[in-house]
């Protein structure tokens, strides 16, 4: 079928403003309204209850919703504050999404989101799963109204066409230049990267570790870009992506370390430049112990450790059950797969396979497992995995999720194959953005019932 020409497209609404009311929060770090003559629009930068004007940022006559930002607070709510960082607001900076709402109130629109989604796509109530409603801060995290916790630890910086570090606008490739990131953590800003020039860069990536030292860049040079020197405040290791199609993912190793060094759960991990590992300072210790008090490994049990990464639910797992048991760790990174053989070589029952879990876990010939733990992408692990994992017959299930949608769905294809949440827990590991980590245990429906 031939594409329409644009004279043949809808009117554009782009631009056009509305005094609206604005309802509850949805999922994605806006809020739903509804001009007045009915047509649905998502608009960032409000608060629920509030009264604003709102201009549109997406959609056409034909759309079936439209996107806007609050340009003007006519009724604020109480939950609403000066957003404590600069480079926020309508048109900028796109990395939060509530830095106007007070800490407290951040979490509890999370929560209503999670309700919301697990209502929607699984049928579930929070008394379903277990779960009291609320949204648990990191320790520390719980900051005054105006104040914004340092936490991310990995932080991707777009380069404008002036050489100036910043961050994407929403939904856009536009950049927004800042001179620093208020929810970076310490290790990120000491480097000083936003306060030096970075011409013929299309992107630099920084880490900073929370269990050492270990500082890394990974610059990516725009086609044709030489690399600078780079000096910057603190010592760091160097690396540059490819920027050719033929040469995408791959990292090249300029001076330093080709890892970073974490610590989590009495051990060090190794992560390779473009590994997974938590971006929260915490999040690491937090899960792993919400998923070991959930599943209570026991001596001698046979574990699979799912989209395992660098291997640490599959340590912490092996740890636990002990010389007589077994882990098997699935991950689709080759990088992340060596990372997780070297980190877990003193473990002789610790077997790490590459390749998707969809795929490889049925070629184990595993045919039944005393506990699994799976850490899917944001899409979710799907219905064929979930009834794969279900038919082994585990005695207990971790997931952990970072996508509320993802994760509801996922719980409703488990029930069809006969497990439950026994109980769930979501942290706030992202403040002042609209997501969240959910860690669920999972049991036979028989035993929950």
């Amino acid at each position: 079928m031939p594409e329409a020409s644009a004279d043949t497209l809808a009117p554009s609404l782009v631009g056009e403003e509305y005094e609206v009311e604005i309802g509850p929060v949805a999922h994605g770090g806006h809020c739903v309204a509804r001009t007045g003559e009915g047509r649905v629009l998502f608009v960032r930068h409000t608060l629920p209850g509030e009264r604003v004007l709102v201009r549109v940022t997406e959609g056409r006559e034909d759309s079936r919703f439209l996107r806007a930002d609050a340009i003007e607070v006519l009724e604020a709510s109480k939950d609403r504050v000066p957003a404590p960082c600069p480079f926020s607001g309508p048109g900028r900076c796109g990395g939060c999404d509530w830095q106007h709402a007070k800490p407290g109130a951040q979490r509890r629109l999370k929560g209503e989101v999670l309700t919301e989604q697990l209502q929607r796509l699984a049928g579930m109530t929070p008394e379903d799963v277990s779960w009291d409603g609320t949204v648990e801060p990191a320790p520390g995290d719980k900051v005054p109204a105006g104040e914004v916790p340092s936490w991310r630890t990995r932080v991707q910086f777009a380069v404008d066409d002036e050489g100036r570090a910043g961050l994407r606008r929403h939904r856009s490739h536009d950049v927004e230049p800042v001179d620093h990131c208020l929810i970076a953590a310490p290790g990120v800003e000491e480097l000083g990267v936003e306060r030096r020039e970075w011409p013929q860069m299309a992107g630099i990536e920084v880490t900073a570790a929370t269990g050492s030292q270990d500082r890394q860049v990974v610059l990516t040079p725009k086609p044709g870009g030489r690399l600078p020197i780079v000096e910057l405040d603190k010592p760091v290791s160097v690396l540059r992506a490819g920027e050719k199609a033929t040469d995408k993912g791959t990292l090249h190793r300029v001076h330093g370390r080709d890892f970073v060094r974490e610590r989590a759960d009495g051990r060090t991990w190794r992560v390779g430049a473009g590994g997974f590992w938590q971006v929260h300072t915490q999040a690491a210790e937090l899960l792993v112990d919400a998923l070991m008090r959930g599943l209570t490994p026991r001596k001698g049990e046979m574990a699979l450790d799912l989209y395992c990464g660098a291997g640490l639910f599959a340590g912490a797992l092996a740890d636990r059950i002990g010389d007589s048991g077994a882990v098997l760790g699935i991950e689709s990174s080759k990088r992340a797969v060596e990372d997780a053989r070297h980190n877990l070589a003193d473990f002789d029952r610790v077997r790490i396979e590459q390749g998707k879990v969809e795929t490889v876990l049925p070629r184990t010939g595993i045919t039944e497992a005393d506990l699994v733990v799976l850490d899917p992408p944001r899409a979710g692990a799907g219905k064929q995995t979930v009834r794969h994992i279900a038919g082994l017959g585990p005695r207990r299930i971790g997931y952990v999720a970072c996508d509320p949608a993802a994760l509801a769905r996922d719980l409703g294809y488990f029930k069809a194959a006969g497990y439950v949440p026994r109980f769930l827990r979501a942290f706030d590991l992202f403040p002042m953005t609209h997501h969240m980590e959910c860690v669920a245990i999972l049991e036979p429906a028989a035993k929950g019932s």
